[in-house]
């Protein structure tokens, strides 16, 4: 189970880079410039972009409902992004968030297909995840040492940070993506990617109670749309009813 061919190790790496790595760097780049809150809702454009790209790869279907649940997510996301851009003009700095959070969607959604096929290919879960997050995070490692420029690498002493390191080293990221590879495999790479619909909401709350975040109305409009173009995209498409059996001919 644990033995790999190069081939695998290559796709596994690919996986890993995307949707453990990168991604993460991207995000944490993001919430340098912007709100943690606003880039948790950035994240519902995932299920429009995954979805485009298993339609294109993998022949998934892609339907007129999941389209246009996926563009009240992109325009949910545009509202939440306004007043924070409009309140930056001169830095930019709003800008460079919703750019780390365009990457990062972009990123995990190459991740999240990787993953799919990687699993249609019968490369086990919990190896492949375990060879990944291994992968993720020397291609993590690699660019903090890129742009620390030089700065040695500091090993925090707090216990906090210890424990917070093994809640999100077992419970956030090998569970968290366990369950979620799991549901991929049951329900597909874009309607996995749903899984968002109330992060967004939980993300506002955290901001508002510990990063003195203070929604617009424009903010709380585009949440609304976000999660409902998310919901309407998880809704179950409807039974068309059967038509009728033609009438038998008559016999002569």
């Amino acid at each position: 189970m644990l033995a790999f061919s190069l081939a695998d190790h290559g796709a596994l790496a690919l996986q890993g880079t995307f949707l453990y790595g990168l991604a993460y760097v991207s995000v944490y780049q993001a919430e340098r410039f912007v709100p943690s809150g606003l880039v948790a809702v950035g994240y519902s454009a995932s299920p429009l972009v995954t979805g485009l790209g298993a339609a294109l790869l993998f022949g998934a279907p892609f339907g007129r409902r999941f389209v246009s649940g996926g563009l009240c997510g992109v325009g949910g996301v545009a509202l939440m992004f306004w007043p924070e851009i409009q309140r930056h003009d001169g830095g930019g700095d709003a800008r460079f968030g919703a750019a780390f959070t365009a990457a990062a969607v972009l990123l995990s959604t190459i991740g999240s297909l990787a993953a799919s096929r990687n699993r249609t290919r019968g490369r086990p879960l919990l190896p492949a995840i375990a060879y990944g997050m291994l992968y993720g995070a020397v291609a993590a490692a690699v660019v903090g040492v890129v742009i620390g420029d030089g700065r040695a690498l500091a090993v925090p002493t707090a216990p906090s940070w210890w424990i917070s390191l093994v809640y999100l080293a077992f419970a956030g990221s090998v569970l968290a993506f366990a369950c979620f590879l799991t549901l991929q495999d049951r329900v597909g790479v874009g309607r996995a990617g749903t899984v968002g619909v109330m992060t967004p909401l939980l993300a506002l709350v955290v901001s508002l109670l510990f990063e003195g975040f203070r929604p617009t109305l424009l903010t709380v409009a585009g949440a609304a749309i976000a999660g409902a173009g998310n919901l309407l995209m998880l809704r179950p498409a409807q039974s068309r009813r059967p038509a009728e059996p033609a009438a038998a001919p008559e016999a002569g």
